[in-house]
């Protein structure tokens, strides 16, 4: 297959053709092996760095966040020791935080999408992007383009700018905008969409079960706009498209469809023909069960790059990876013609960031003083303005509001934390009901913390405490909750430690009664009694403080929920 390496997303001249070209001639098969791998670094030191790349002489690199200086040094070994300038990649989806340590927190896809104002996805990603440049990093893992149309969803949660296709088109085009103004490359994930299945391709192959037409209306629409916006790469899920793999592989059985990542019919037949995607595509994490549940490992190396991906995310042993290319092509599971394409893409992608003339020069890595954007005081105030936009008054069916000092001076809180009330020895510290707690006396507030193990000891056991004693205790109650994380499990609902225990909703007949999800939009289906709910996407402590002061009635909530937020429910409304 001849690909038109002047055309877009990679628009390169002759001069950079001809490097890409003669690169790829000097390569040995070991070299071009190295050339389609992403490896994953976590902690590593710089003499294993160095091994690694002598040894492997992989792609491109995926890092853990450390301090923006150990950053900085770590990617200046990598690109200091490849022989082919090296990609370096984050998952820059909510702002700097993913890319450095230190970075600015700009707020999670459905934080921006809750702004309204695509220009602060823009922002998120001309900002976040502008930090990670800093100490090296050229590809962002994102724009998120999945969309959330269940809420049940185990990954697309917080993960998507909005349930509707077209938001999702115009926030990620912007984030792609700022994405390249702050010179980095972007991939778009997760195709060929998430956002549907409850389940989590971490754990279990999920399916995205739409018909070939909804799927056109929806995410075909979003793939169709980003591509035609210039995306540079495209990152496959473990996920089943079953109407369309019908359609383009007429006769296909039921046990021979695919996850995108080995289903040609969806990569080349789909995405590359259909959609007319010319750029990088890359997997997902190999280890994920969506995927290694499908095919033998072995087998499973050299299909995804026959398939029609172009980088593999992850080694699990690197000999036997690398081994296992070369079985493929020994047993004809992949061509050298098509492995060849795919390391032509690569070092296309590379070129088309110009790090082989950054690497002649010698700017790979930006001067250390360069430093100083991340997590400055400019990018801080412009994440507070979208916070301020952003959080969400979802529903105040007694016009308990504004709760403050004057009026509603004894607090109870209560706090649920990574799936229930059971105190996690190894979260880090402090923890959210310490620090709501804090910000609460800081506005004038006399708090009491609900005390979990005291109350299973039958110290506190509220539940059993006359209502009367209770309510001439305190004026208002304040529920806040932290429950995140990719799990099939009901990790991400709110649980209760005993069904009637002194913990429950209890109280919301007696006196007012806030809730506050800082990570889940959808935590409303399990407190539907609630009369005020409010999403502020974030638990750090500017959000803690925000959400406070527009309790508080200091500061009108602004965002408007770009999902469902009552989660299809009647009750959630009342």
């Amino acid at each position: 297959m001849k690909i038109n390496l002047k055309a877009k997303p990679f628009y390169l001249s002759d001069e950079d053709i001809k490097w890409v070209e003669d690169t790829l001639a000097g390569l040995t098969l070991d070299e071009k092996i190295g050339q389609v791998f992403v490896d994953m670094l976590w902690n590593n030191t710089e003499e294993e760095i160095k091994e690694r790349i002598e040894k492997y002489g992989m792609s491109g690199f995926r890092y853990n966040n450390m301090p923006a200086a150990d950053l900085h040094r770590q990617n200046t070994v990598i690109q200091d020791n490849s022989k082919i300038p090296a990609l370096i990649a984050a998952n820059i989806e909510a702002g700097g935080d993913g890319g450095v340590g230190g970075g600015t927190h700009f707020g999670y896809h459905v934080a921006i999408g809750a702004t309204q104002d695509k220009e602060n996805a823009y922002k998120m990603g001309y900002y976040g992007c502008k930090e990670a440049a800093a100490i090296g990093c050229n590809w962002t893992f994102a724009p998120i383009v999945d969309i959330n149309k269940n809420w049940r969803s185990s990954v697309v949660y917080n993960r998507c700018f909005s349930s509707d296709a077209e938001q999702v088109l115009e926030m990620s085009k912007e984030y792609l905008r700022g994405a390249k103004d702050a010179g980095l490359a972007s991939c778009m994930k997760h195709f060929p969409g998430d956002g549907l299945d409850e389940r989590d391709q971490h754990v279990v192959t999920t399916d995205n079960l739409m018909s070939c037409e909804e799927w056109d209306r929806e995410f075909g629409k979003v793939y169709k706009g980003m591509i035609d916006a210039g995306v540079e790469s495209v990152m496959i899920g473990h996920i089943r498209l079953p109407e369309y793999q019908r359609k383009l592989k007429p006769g296909i059985k039921d046990n021979e469809i695919m996850p995108a990542t080995i289903a040609p019919e969806l990569l080349q037949g789909l995405l590359r023909e259909q959609l007319g995607f010319n750029g990088l595509i890359i997997t997902d994490a190999t280890h994920m069960v969506g995927l290694t549940s499908m095919i033998r490992r072995e087998d499973m190396i050299p299909t995804t790059i026959s398939a029609g991906c172009d980088m593999i995310l992850y080694y699990r042993d690197k000999d036997e990876d690398t081994q296992a290319l070369k079985s493929g092509l020994e047993k004809g599971i992949l061509t050298m013609e098509r492995l060849d394409e795919a390391v032509t893409r690569v070092l296309a992608f590379k070129a088309m960031l110009k790090l082989h003339t950054k690497k002649a020069n010698g700017t790979l890595i930006p001067p250390v003083e360069g430093l100083s954007v991340v997590g400055c005081e400019e990018h801080k105030q412009v994440a507070k303005e979208i916070m301020d936009k952003s959080i969400t008054l979802v529903k105040n069916t007694k016009n308990q509001l504004p709760i403050k000092p004057e009026t509603h001076k004894r607090i109870m809180l209560y706090t649920i934390e990574n799936g229930g009330f059971t105190p996690n020895k190894n979260m880090r510290a402090p923890r959210l009901q310490d620090r709501v707690k804090a910000e609460l006396e800081t506005q004038g507030f006399e708090v009491d913390v609900f005390d979990n193990e005291a109350g299973l000891n039958g110290k506190q056991l509220l539940a059993s405490t006359p209502v009367k004693e209770f309510v001439s205790k305190y004026d208002a109650v304040m529920l806040f909750v932290s429950v995140t994380g990719f799990s099939t499990s009901n990790v991400r609902r709110i649980t209760w430690n005993l069904p009637m225990g002194p913990e429950i909703p209890w109280y919301v007949t007696e006196l007012p009664t806030v809730c506050v999800s800082v990570h889940n939009p959808f935590h409303l289906i399990d407190v539907p009694m609630v009369p005020t709910y409010i999403n502020s996407y974030s638990d750090n402590d500017e959000a803690i403080h925000q959400v406070i002061q527009k309790i508080m009635g200091k500061s009108e909530f602004k965002g408007i929920s770009p999902v469902d937020a009552f989660c299809g429910a009647w009750d959630t409304r009342l």
